[in-house]
């Protein structure tokens, strides 16, 4: 089955075009997520909807691939996700990238090994850097947070204030505050 994928940054944009050219495509109106948010979230209720529906053998299309992946990374990782469900893509405008074929199969293959090559060169730097840090006495590694800080989340949490609230009061990250709370929920257990 043809599902598809439509994307405009901006509320006042028109995604008619896309919506003509995925119809041209093949894509039955019912299938085609679309939305009005901007590209720089991962996190976008359509694809994730979309991706949920995949099945085996469906083949997931946009018109361009900036509608899909804010990033060459991004792209990637959501075209591997399409390929772990047994599922295709294709980008219309990008003909060179059609999973269902074997030759966009093998540029697929190239650009992914090129980003794993890019992740692995990335740890490689950081780990290297870390080292030279160590020789030089500095720790790497994310700042401690202060005490009163921690005092600060766990008071709140006790008085049920919502975590969104604590970050910002706090101005701390939400996976800090997360991982205080996960802490204190383990010693009062």
């Amino acid at each position: 089955m043809l599902k598809g994928y439509a994307r405009a940054s901006l509320e006042k944009q028109t995604i008619d075009r896309q919506l003509d050219e995925l119809a041209a495509a093949g894509v039955r109106q019912g299938n085609i997520y679309q939305e009005k948010i901007t590209g720089t979230k991962r996190d976008r209720p359509e694809p994730n909807r979309m991706l949920a529906a995949l099945k085996r053998g469906d083949t997931v299309i946009t018109v361009e691939l900036s509608r899909m992946g804010r990033s060459t990374k991004d792209l990637l990782e959501i075209v591997e996700l399409i390929h772990r469900k047994g599922a295709h893509f294709r980008s219309l405008d990008e003909t060179w990238l059609d999973t269902t074929t074997p030759q966009g199969q093998l540029i697929f293959t190239i650009f992914a090994g090129l980003c794993q090559f890019e992740r692995d060169l990335t740890a490689e730097r950081t780990k290297s850097g870390l080292k030279a840090a160590a020789a030089r006495g500095r720790k790497g590694g994310r700042p401690a947070t202060e005490k009163g800080q921690i005092e600060a989340v766990e008071a709140m949490r006790r008085r049920k204030v919502k975590i969104d609230q604590i970050v910002a009061d706090t101005g701390l990250s939400r996976s800090t505050v997360n991982r205080i709370i996960a802490a204190m929920k383990a010693r009062e257990t």
